[in-house]
């Protein structure tokens, strides 16, 4: 029996099987004139799953009315192109054929991941940081028990809404040190925090799957080019030192606020040992390392791939051991 889980964000779309064979990532942004039934219709015709478990976050998604017609468009887009058994996990943990009521999907991804780490790793706190977001997630008893609702727990900090590729520089800085002195920040989408971590070398052009702030290429160069334009320059006016000291800033200030997250989570829910996924481990580590906390990650125990999309293979996992203990 072929089993896939799949994650279907408002950016991307992870999926991977549940015997870790297969793993995919597609950047289908939903606010736009989207892809979503023509990538899953692919993954259906090629992969010819038996069993297909779905958890989502793409129904926040500003082309949505409201969190119902988002869970609603998602769940459509789905039955539409798989033939295969459908099972949904909601904010509860537990599968379900029917959608009852939408709001119980919305927002639930996490729910697959903290899950599977409960029973594979036991109490902790899971992080895993994306391209968009950062989920930090108490883990006790070996199940989640974080807040149900991303207004919630944005509230508590456990849930950062800032990433590794989309996140626009201006919102994680409002001033940056430069060889002129301490500069303030234009608050325009000149850059992303991927042109940060591209210009540092913490991730490779090809991994830079987001647009660009510019419309234009993912070349260190032109990632330089974006940066400087944050402090309203240009790399005629500021050094290749200047743009990687804000690329710099770019990334202590993210560690600052994974480091803020983890410490409210952990003196909450009195947890020591931090679970590191996602695009951004490299990040979560380096955090975790500065506060000589300890840190297992998900890359060395499934692999680097599935790390990117460990909701997806969770969910998988999930519906597997489910199937397999009837």
């Amino acid at each position: 029996m072929k089993i896939i889980g799949i994650d279907i964000g408002g950016a991307n779309t992870k999926v991977a099987s549940s015997d870790g064979k297969f793993v995919d990532l597609h950047y289908v942004p939903l606010w736009k004139e989207t892809s979503l039934p023509e990538v899953l219709r692919t993954i259906a015709e090629t992969q010819k799953p038996d069993r297909i478990a779905v958890v989502m976050t793409g129904e926040l998604a500003d082309c949505y009315e409201d969190k119902e017609a988002g869970v609603k468009g998602i769940v459509d887009a789905v039955e539409n192109n798989f033939d295969g058994d459908i099972q949904y996990m909601g904010v509860s943990g537990n599968f379900s054929r029917e959608v009852p009521n939408p709001r119980d999907l919305a927002a639930a991804n996490w729910v697959a991941s903290a899950k599977l780490i409960g029973k594979e790793v036991g109490d902790a706190i899971f992080v895993d940081m994306g391209s968009t977001t950062c989920d930090i997630i108490p883990i006790k008893k070996g199940k989640p028990v974080a807040h149900t609702t991303d207004t919630e727990r944005l509230a508590n900090g456990e849930l950062l809404y800032e990433g590794i590729l989309r996140t626009n520089a201006a919102a994680v800085l409002d001033r940056v040190d430069i060889s002129i002195g301490s500069c303030r920040v234009s608050s325009e989408l000149f850059a992303t925090t991927a042109d940060a971590y591209l210009v540092l070398g913490n991730i490779e052009e090809k991994t830079y799957t987001a647009e660009t702030a510019d419309g234009e290429g993912k070349s260190i160069e032109e990632a330089s080019r974006r940066l400087a334009r944050v402090v309203c320059a240009d790399l005629k006016d500021i050094s290749s030192e200047d743009v990687e000291q804000i690329a710099l800033a770019i990334k202590e200030k993210q560690i600052q606020e994974i480091q803020n997250g983890i410490r409210e989570v952990a003196r909450h829910h009195h947890l020591d040992t931090v679970v590191c996924a996602g695009l951004g481990e490299f990040l979560i580590a380096e955090a975790c390392e500065l506060m000589e906390r300890e840190c297992f990650s998900i890359a060395q125990r499934w692999g680097k791939e599935i790390s990117k999309v460990f909701p997806a293979y969770a969910v998988a996992k999930l519906l597997e051991m489910e199937l397999e203990a009837e």
